[in-house]
């Protein structure tokens, strides 16, 4: 049975590139990048080239990158690190409905802590109005963060006017753009960003590794505390391995290699679809601010969860839960105001670097076989 792997927003595999720069570290380099003596210098060399890589896809400079354990650390790092260092200026971030769990949990629990979080609305295409950011700043507002690029339904939200606003009134600004590297461009200058987070296997490096840019001149608190790597800002050995896989994915992103073949392959699935299902299929997102390699289609009078498990060659993701017969929206889906008879069916296809015209055509194939079938025998 041949397996189609169509989920390269929950995770991307290693490139082979990234790999063949890894091995070394793996096989022979194994010195602490701390110490002073031969070993170790071996293994500081590494981890500044990788920063330089890092910083020249974001368009930083290197005192600006700071390596962290993933997008979740990252993210963690700006919400937490913000609010304990300017707590004094004030309590409030501002957020959207439809950010990661990443972003959402650590304002729940600064909420505990006495933070005033405000989660704006987004329209039914999953994009906030920015007059809504405007809006909701008040004198106490420290933060604003707001995500690049959806991870459901890969909807791009209008980074550079909400950092010009965040300028406007003084506000730091912070974006996830987890989803985004190696997409779509990313340069730090033209979104007026104080943070950005990325995360590498969401960009053919391995799991486990991110990287955070810190504005030059911000310093927050944080979020690990210990000994003085990262110039003080993230305690623990680095680690060479995954940062040097990390510097090479992004080496390799700033060409946005194969992203224009993902979108064409990605626009021919979203026609096939429409041909196949005509009006019981329909789109979430944005139809031209979306990630390249994104769709997020609706199957009327289905259940997300139950197409894919009638297809388990098929990697794919749902916006829906089914607990005890009950299905429930994504918070992303409900948010978008999508109606639940048509967001049960929610399934999200996200292309890659691997990914075939042939695999699209039999993703349709077997999309219309199981589904068109069980409609006839009911």
């Amino acid at each position: 049975m041949q397996q189609i792997y169509l989920d390269y927003n929950a995770s991307t595999p290693i490139a082979k590139e990234v790999q063949e720069a890894m091995l070394p570290y793996l096989q022979e380099h194994y010195g602490n990048p701390s110490a002073l003596h031969f070993a170790g210098r071996i293994e500081k060399k590494a981890v500044e080239k990788a920063r330089e890589q890092v910083a020249s896809l974001l368009h930083a400079t290197t005192g600006e990158i700071i390596f962290t354990s993933g997008g979740s650390e990252s993210n963690n790092h700006v919400i937490k690190g913000v609010f304990q260092r300017f707590r004094h200026k004030g309590n409030h971030i501002i957020t959207t409905k439809v950010e990661h769990p990443a972003i959402l949990s650590p304002c729940k629990y600064l909420e505990g802590l006495g933070a005033e979080v405000t989660y704006l609305d987004v329209d039914s295409q999953g994009k906030v109005d920015v007059t809504d950011v405007e809006k909701a700043i008040k004198d106490n507002t420290i933060l604003i963060s707001v995500m690049h690029s959806n991870n459901e339904v890969g909807t791009i939200q209008p980074i550079p006017e909400i950092g010009l606003i965040a300028q406007k009134h003084g506000v730091y600004f912070h974006t996830d753009a987890s989803q985004s590297t190696g997409k779509v461009p990313l340069n730090v200058n033209e979104l007026h960003v104080d943070f950005l987070t990325i995360a590498g296997h969401k960009a053919y490096a391995p799991k486990g590794v991110g990287a955070l840019f810190i504005r030059e001149g911000i310093d927050i608190e944080p979020l690990i505390h210990g000994a003085g790597h990262e110039n003080g800002r993230r305690a623990g050995t680095e680690n060479v391995l995954l940062l040097v896989g990390l510097g090479k994915a992004c080496e390799l992103a700033q060409g946005l290699q194969g992203v224009s073949e993902m979108k064409t392959l990605r626009d021919d699935l979203w026609t096939q679809l429409q041909d196949v299902f005509k009006d019981d299929v329909t789109l979430n997102g944005h139809l031209e601010d979306r990630l390249p390699n994104t769709l997020n289609v609706n199957f009327l009078h289905h259940i997300g969860q139950d197409i894919l498990d009638k297809l388990p060659q098929i990697a794919a993701s749902t916006g829906s839960a089914c607990h005890s017969g009950e299905v429930k929206l994504s918070p992303v889906l409900k948010a978008m105001n999508v109606k639940e008879s048509e967001g049960k069916g929610a399934v999200r296809f996200s292309l890659g670097r691997n990914t075939t015209k042939a695999e699209i055509d039999e993703t349709v194939v077997l999309l219309s076989e199981t589904l068109l079938i069980k409609e006839k025998n009911i």
